[in-house]
């Protein structure tokens, strides 16, 4: 069985909530397990915030991350609050705004997402979108299919197509 946990970091108001809940409704639309759980610190925006997604091919037993397979932070304050925890064999995708400490881990991917989101899409508020069709463009969690089937489901009616290209130009930033 295979399992993979996921912890979507940044600020609050980023959007990481619907970040993780959109990635666990692509893989249930895989066909796959997926539970998700979420942590605002003491400011609802602007506090170091946390969502989590486990996805397997099992049972999940335990709703919880501990030591994640797979973490994004976007702000700095993130990066520092949540990296400890994970694993060695670990992928970090980080915003190039974050400075990375010395961590051992699989690999460290440092992309310009906020960046992408403003100057590329043109709407800071799509940073999320962006990140996830990095997360997938690097992972492969979940198939680009269910993951954009997902994304049109969960953002505000008329956005599609901001959210759409914010999904692509996530993938792009991987392959440049």
């Amino acid at each position: 069985m295979s399992s993979t946990e996921i912890r979507l970091s940044g600020s609050g108001g980023q959007g990481l909530l619907l970040c993780g809940i959109v990635l666990a409704e692509a893989a249930i639309l895989d066909g796959k397990n997926a539970v998700q759980t979420q942590s605002y610190g003491p400011e609802a925006r602007g506090g170091a915030s946390k969502s989590e997604v486990i996805i397997s091919d099992g049972d999940i037993y335990y709703p919880k991350v501990r030591k994640p397979d797979v973490f994004l932070a976007l702000t700095q304050e993130a990066y520092d609050k949540y990296v400890g925890s994970v694993k060695e064999d670990g992928i970090i995708i980080v915003d190039q705004s974050v400075k990375v400490s010395d961590v051992k881990c699989a690999g460290i991917h440092s992309l310009p997402i906020l960046d992408t989101a403003k100057n590329v899409v043109g709407r800071a508020m799509v940073a999320n979108i962006v990140a996830l069709g990095t997360i997938n463009s690097i992972t492969g969690l979940v198939s680009p299919e269910s993951l954009e089937k997902a994304v049109l489901n969960r953002v505000p009616k008329g956005t599609e197509d901001l959210n759409r290209k914010a999904l692509e130009e996530g993938r792009n930033i991987c392959n440049n």
